[in-house]
Protein backbone atom coordinates (compact mmCIF):
# COMPACT_ATOMS: atom_id res chain seq x y z
CA UNK A 1 0.00 0.00 0.00
CA UNK A 2 1.05 3.65 -0.91
CA UNK A 3 1.42 6.33 1.59
CA UNK A 4 -1.13 7.70 -0.70
CA UNK A 5 -3.51 4.93 0.22
CA UNK A 6 -2.92 4.66 3.50
CA UNK A 7 -5.25 5.55 6.18
CA UNK A 8 -4.47 8.30 8.43
CA UNK A 9 -6.38 8.70 11.98
CA UNK A 10 -6.26 11.70 14.24
CA UNK A 11 -7.83 11.88 17.91
CA UNK A 12 -9.57 15.06 19.09
CA UNK A 13 -8.87 15.34 23.18
CA UNK A 14 -12.58 14.10 24.26
CA UNK A 15 -11.96 10.28 24.12
CA UNK A 16 -8.38 9.69 23.35
CA UNK A 17 -8.91 6.11 24.95
CA UNK A 18 -11.07 5.48 22.74
CA UNK A 19 -9.19 6.45 19.20
CA UNK A 20 -6.08 4.28 20.35
CA UNK A 21 -8.30 1.63 20.81
CA UNK A 22 -9.47 2.19 17.27
CA UNK A 23 -6.11 2.51 15.83
CA UNK A 24 -5.02 -0.49 17.19
CA UNK A 25 -7.93 -2.51 16.26
CA UNK A 26 -7.33 -0.54 12.60
CA UNK A 27 -3.55 -1.75 12.52
CA UNK A 28 -3.07 2.32 12.08
CA UNK A 29 -0.79 4.42 14.35
CA UNK A 30 -2.11 7.16 15.86
CA UNK A 31 -1.74 10.38 13.19
CA UNK A 32 0.33 13.05 14.75
CA UNK A 33 -1.31 15.98 16.34
CA UNK A 34 -0.45 19.13 19.06
CA UNK A 35 -3.83 19.88 20.68
CA UNK A 36 -3.20 23.13 23.09
CA UNK A 37 -5.39 25.89 25.18
CA UNK A 38 -4.34 29.41 25.16
CA UNK A 39 -4.54 30.70 28.92
CA UNK A 40 -7.84 32.65 27.69
CA UNK A 41 -9.63 29.23 26.38
CA UNK A 42 -9.08 29.55 22.74
CA UNK A 43 -7.56 26.25 21.17
CA UNK A 44 -4.62 25.20 19.40
CA UNK A 45 -4.46 22.76 16.63
CA UNK A 46 -1.46 21.51 14.64
CA UNK A 47 -1.01 18.91 12.74
CA UNK A 48 2.47 17.27 12.90
CA UNK A 49 2.53 15.30 9.65
CA UNK A 50 2.40 15.14 6.41
CA UNK A 51 -1.38 14.78 4.94
CA UNK A 52 -1.37 15.60 1.50
CA UNK A 53 -3.27 13.37 -0.94
CA UNK A 54 -4.13 11.12 2.48
CA UNK A 55 -7.54 9.84 3.91
CA UNK A 56 -7.87 11.16 6.90
CA UNK A 57 -10.47 10.50 10.00
CA UNK A 58 -10.67 12.25 12.98
CA UNK A 59 -12.29 10.79 16.03
CA UNK A 60 -13.97 13.49 18.45
CA UNK A 61 -16.72 12.65 20.35
CA UNK A 62 -19.28 16.30 21.26
CA UNK A 63 -19.64 15.06 24.95
CA UNK A 64 -18.52 17.53 27.49
CA UNK A 65 -17.83 20.35 27.55
CA UNK A 66 -19.44 19.85 24.59
CA UNK A 67 -18.86 23.49 22.86
CA UNK A 68 -15.01 23.17 23.05
CA UNK A 69 -14.93 19.41 21.50
CA UNK A 70 -17.05 21.08 18.63
CA UNK A 71 -14.73 23.67 18.15
CA UNK A 72 -11.57 21.48 18.29
CA UNK A 73 -13.32 18.99 15.91
CA UNK A 74 -14.17 21.95 13.54
CA UNK A 75 -10.44 23.23 14.05
CA UNK A 76 -9.18 19.72 13.31
CA UNK A 77 -10.72 19.12 10.06
CA UNK A 78 -10.20 23.03 8.78
CA UNK A 79 -5.92 21.93 9.64
CA UNK A 80 -6.20 19.08 7.58
CA UNK A 81 -8.21 20.24 4.44
CA UNK A 82 -5.42 23.17 4.17
CA UNK A 83 -2.72 20.61 4.85
CA UNK A 84 -4.60 19.20 1.28
CA UNK A 85 -5.50 16.08 2.49
CA UNK A 86 -7.57 14.06 -0.19
CA UNK A 87 -10.74 13.20 2.04
CA UNK A 88 -11.65 13.99 5.94
CA UNK A 89 -14.10 12.10 7.85
CA UNK A 90 -15.29 13.73 11.20
CA UNK A 91 -16.11 10.34 13.02
CA UNK A 92 -18.10 11.27 15.85
CA UNK A 93 -19.54 8.49 18.69
CA UNK A 94 -21.62 10.78 20.22
CA UNK A 95 -23.51 13.48 18.78
CA UNK A 96 -23.95 16.57 21.30
CA UNK A 97 -26.59 18.45 20.86
CA UNK A 98 -28.87 15.67 19.47
CA UNK A 99 -31.64 15.96 22.44
CA UNK A 100 -32.17 19.10 20.61
CA UNK A 101 -33.76 18.44 17.50
CA UNK A 102 -37.01 20.00 16.37
CA UNK A 103 -39.22 22.83 18.31
CA UNK A 104 -40.59 21.89 21.45
CA UNK A 105 -41.88 25.63 22.25
CA UNK A 106 -41.80 29.08 20.50
CA UNK A 107 -38.41 31.21 20.12
CA UNK A 108 -36.26 27.92 20.62
CA UNK A 109 -33.52 26.92 17.91
CA UNK A 110 -33.40 23.78 16.62
CA UNK A 111 -29.81 23.47 17.87
CA UNK A 112 -29.12 20.19 16.38
CA UNK A 113 -29.16 21.33 13.12
CA UNK A 114 -27.34 24.31 13.86
CA UNK A 115 -24.34 22.31 15.09
CA UNK A 116 -24.61 19.95 11.63
CA UNK A 117 -24.37 23.21 10.10
CA UNK A 118 -21.38 24.03 12.06
CA UNK A 119 -19.51 21.13 11.31
CA UNK A 120 -20.07 20.84 7.60
CA UNK A 121 -19.14 23.94 6.98
CA UNK A 122 -15.75 22.67 7.35
CA UNK A 123 -16.27 20.53 4.46
CA UNK A 124 -15.85 17.04 5.35
CA UNK A 125 -16.67 14.59 2.87
CA UNK A 126 -18.74 12.03 5.10
CA UNK A 127 -19.62 11.70 8.77
CA UNK A 128 -19.49 8.87 10.83
CA UNK A 129 -21.49 8.58 14.01
CA UNK A 130 -23.52 5.83 16.41
CA UNK A 131 -26.64 6.38 18.02
CA UNK A 132 -28.11 9.43 17.04
CA UNK A 133 -30.89 10.29 19.69
CA UNK A 134 -32.96 10.99 16.92
CA UNK A 135 -32.98 9.53 13.28
CA UNK A 136 -33.98 12.28 11.53
CA UNK A 137 -30.69 14.02 13.02
CA UNK A 138 -29.40 12.30 9.44
CA UNK A 139 -31.14 14.39 7.28
CA UNK A 140 -29.63 17.73 8.58
CA UNK A 141 -26.23 16.72 6.88
CA UNK A 142 -26.22 17.26 3.23
CA UNK A 143 -23.08 14.69 3.04
CA UNK A 144 -23.46 11.10 3.78
CA UNK A 145 -23.71 9.82 7.39
CA UNK A 146 -22.81 6.28 8.59
CA UNK A 147 -25.10 5.68 11.69
CA UNK A 148 -23.87 2.68 13.34
CA UNK A 149 -25.60 0.43 16.26
CA UNK A 150 -24.65 0.15 19.52
CA UNK A 151 -27.04 -3.10 19.38
CA UNK A 152 -25.05 -5.49 17.91
CA UNK A 153 -22.57 -5.52 20.20
CA UNK A 154 -24.63 -4.97 23.41
CA UNK A 155 -27.17 -7.97 22.02
CA UNK A 156 -23.49 -10.47 21.55
CA UNK A 157 -22.82 -9.63 25.22
CA UNK A 158 -26.41 -10.44 26.34
CA UNK A 159 -26.79 -13.55 24.48
CA UNK A 160 -23.92 -14.98 26.66
CA UNK A 161 -25.66 -14.40 29.98
CA UNK A 162 -28.47 -16.67 28.66
CA UNK A 163 -30.71 -15.22 30.80
CA UNK A 164 -34.31 -17.06 30.70
CA UNK A 165 -37.71 -14.79 30.67
CA UNK A 166 -35.95 -11.67 29.69
CA UNK A 167 -38.12 -8.32 28.80
CA UNK A 168 -36.87 -5.89 26.92
CA UNK A 169 -38.09 -1.95 28.81
CA UNK A 170 -38.34 1.13 27.08
CA UNK A 171 -37.96 3.64 29.82
CA UNK A 172 -40.53 5.99 27.43
CA UNK A 173 -42.86 5.43 24.62
CA UNK A 174 -40.54 7.00 22.08
CA UNK A 175 -37.16 3.86 22.61
CA UNK A 176 -40.39 1.38 21.86
CA UNK A 177 -39.19 0.55 18.83
CA UNK A 178 -35.19 0.15 19.70
CA UNK A 179 -36.61 -2.07 22.66
CA UNK A 180 -38.80 -3.99 19.96
CA UNK A 181 -36.15 -4.34 17.63
CA UNK A 182 -33.34 -4.98 20.40
CA UNK A 183 -35.81 -7.44 21.82
CA UNK A 184 -35.91 -9.83 18.40
CA UNK A 185 -31.81 -9.96 18.61
CA UNK A 186 -31.85 -11.56 22.32
CA UNK A 187 -35.28 -13.35 22.57
CA UNK A 188 -37.13 -10.87 25.02
CA UNK A 189 -40.50 -9.53 25.47
CA UNK A 190 -41.27 -5.85 25.19
CA UNK A 191 -42.60 -3.29 28.26
CA UNK A 192 -42.97 0.47 28.18
CA UNK A 193 -42.47 2.65 31.14
CA UNK A 194 -44.93 5.42 31.02
CA UNK A 195 -43.75 8.46 32.31
CA UNK A 196 -44.67 11.65 32.61
CA UNK A 197 -41.88 14.60 32.52
CA UNK A 198 -42.99 17.70 34.36
CA UNK A 199 -39.74 19.88 33.21
CA UNK A 200 -36.85 19.43 31.49
CA UNK A 201 -34.51 16.58 33.39
CA UNK A 202 -37.27 15.60 35.60
CA UNK A 203 -39.34 12.92 35.14
CA UNK A 204 -41.89 10.85 37.16
CA UNK A 205 -42.92 7.46 36.62
CA UNK A 206 -46.52 6.57 36.43
CA UNK A 207 -47.12 2.74 35.10
CA UNK A 208 -45.56 -0.20 33.73
CA UNK A 209 -47.12 -0.84 30.08
CA UNK A 210 -46.43 -5.08 29.75
CA UNK A 211 -45.54 -7.96 31.71
CA UNK A 212 -42.53 -7.48 33.98
CA UNK A 213 -43.42 -9.79 37.25
CA UNK A 214 -40.95 -12.77 37.75
CA UNK A 215 -39.17 -11.79 34.54
CA UNK A 216 -35.62 -10.68 33.87
CA UNK A 217 -35.73 -6.71 33.04
CA UNK A 218 -33.22 -5.06 30.44
CA UNK A 219 -34.24 -1.43 30.37
CA UNK A 220 -32.83 0.18 27.10
CA UNK A 221 -31.78 3.37 26.26
CA UNK A 222 -30.05 5.62 23.79
CA UNK A 223 -27.93 7.45 26.77
CA UNK A 224 -27.84 7.88 30.83
CA UNK A 225 -27.50 11.61 31.65
CA UNK A 226 -28.81 12.77 35.11
CA UNK A 227 -29.93 8.93 35.95
CA UNK A 228 -33.34 9.80 36.92
CA UNK A 229 -35.73 8.12 34.50
CA UNK A 230 -33.52 5.03 34.42
CA UNK A 231 -33.67 4.96 37.95
CA UNK A 232 -37.00 5.69 38.57
CA UNK A 233 -37.97 2.56 35.73
CA UNK A 234 -35.86 0.68 38.14
CA UNK A 235 -38.21 1.01 40.74
CA UNK A 236 -41.46 0.46 38.89
CA UNK A 237 -40.28 -2.41 37.99
CA UNK A 238 -39.04 -3.49 40.97
CA UNK A 239 -42.24 -2.60 42.61
CA UNK A 240 -43.97 -4.31 39.48
CA UNK A 241 -42.34 -7.49 40.72
CA UNK A 242 -39.04 -8.19 38.31
CA UNK A 243 -37.06 -11.01 39.32
CA UNK A 244 -33.81 -8.26 38.43
CA UNK A 245 -33.46 -5.42 36.77
CA UNK A 246 -30.24 -4.06 34.56
CA UNK A 247 -29.94 -0.93 32.35
CA UNK A 248 -27.95 -0.78 29.12
CA UNK A 249 -27.49 2.41 27.20
CA UNK A 250 -25.37 3.56 24.61
CA UNK A 251 -24.03 6.75 25.42
CA UNK A 252 -22.65 7.42 29.35
CA UNK A 253 -23.34 11.06 29.81
CA UNK A 254 -23.57 10.44 33.42
CA UNK A 255 -23.97 14.46 34.51
CA UNK A 256 -24.66 16.15 37.55
CA UNK A 257 -25.16 13.29 40.75
CA UNK A 258 -25.63 10.18 37.73
CA UNK A 259 -23.19 8.05 39.26
CA UNK A 260 -24.71 8.45 42.88
CA UNK A 261 -28.64 7.72 41.31
CA UNK A 262 -27.64 5.08 40.03
CA UNK A 263 -25.74 3.05 42.51
CA UNK A 264 -29.08 3.37 44.54
CA UNK A 265 -31.12 2.26 42.16
CA UNK A 266 -29.45 -0.73 42.86
CA UNK A 267 -29.46 -2.36 39.57
CA UNK A 268 -28.11 -6.01 38.76
CA UNK A 269 -25.88 -4.48 36.16
CA UNK A 270 -25.18 -1.23 34.19
CA UNK A 271 -24.38 -1.85 30.61
CA UNK A 272 -22.46 1.16 28.87
CA UNK A 273 -20.45 1.38 25.83
CA UNK A 274 -17.15 3.61 25.82
CA UNK A 275 -18.71 5.73 23.05
CA UNK A 276 -17.93 9.12 25.57
CA UNK A 277 -14.90 8.22 28.48
CA UNK A 278 -15.97 7.01 31.96
CA UNK A 279 -13.59 8.69 33.90
CA UNK A 280 -13.06 5.83 37.09
CA UNK A 281 -13.74 9.00 39.50
CA UNK A 282 -17.45 8.38 38.22
CA UNK A 283 -17.52 5.33 40.55
CA UNK A 284 -20.33 3.49 39.46
CA UNK A 285 -21.22 -0.03 40.93
CA UNK A 286 -21.65 -3.16 38.76
CA UNK A 287 -20.63 -1.26 35.60
CA UNK A 288 -19.82 -3.14 32.73
CA UNK A 289 -18.12 -0.96 29.63
CA UNK A 290 -18.33 -2.70 25.98
CA UNK A 291 -16.46 -1.42 23.67
CA UNK A 292 -17.83 -0.30 20.21
CA UNK A 293 -13.50 0.38 18.78
CA UNK A 294 -13.54 -3.27 16.43
CA UNK A 295 -16.50 -1.45 15.05
CA UNK A 296 -15.54 1.85 14.28
CA UNK A 297 -12.17 0.37 13.09
CA UNK A 298 -14.27 -2.04 11.15
CA UNK A 299 -16.00 1.42 9.48
CA UNK A 300 -13.12 2.91 9.01
CA UNK A 301 -12.16 0.59 7.14
CA UNK A 302 -14.88 0.00 4.70
CA UNK A 303 -14.92 3.52 3.87
CA UNK A 304 -11.23 3.90 3.17
CA UNK A 305 -11.94 0.80 0.41
CA UNK A 306 -15.08 2.57 -0.39
CA UNK A 307 -16.66 -0.59 0.20
CA UNK A 308 -20.61 -1.26 1.49
CA UNK A 309 -20.83 -0.51 5.03
CA UNK A 310 -24.52 -2.22 5.26
CA UNK A 311 -22.83 -5.09 6.43
CA UNK A 312 -22.35 -3.21 10.55
CA UNK A 313 -25.75 -2.47 10.21
CA UNK A 314 -27.58 -5.88 10.96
Amino acid sequence: MSERDSILIFSGSANRALSAEICKNAGVPEGAISLKKFNDGEVSVRIEENVRGRDAFVIQPTSYPSNDNIIELILIMDALRRASARRVTAVIPYYGYGRQDRKVEPRVPISARVVADLIQTMGPHRILTMDLHADQIQGFFSIPVDHLFFAPVLAEYINTKQLSDLVIVSPDSGGAERARFFGKKVNGGLAIIDKRRPRANESEVMNVIGDVKDKNCLILDDMIDTGGTIGKAAKALRESGAKSVMCCATHAVLSGDAPNILNAANFDEIVLSNTINIPESKNINKLKVLSIAPLFARAIEIIHNEESISSLFI
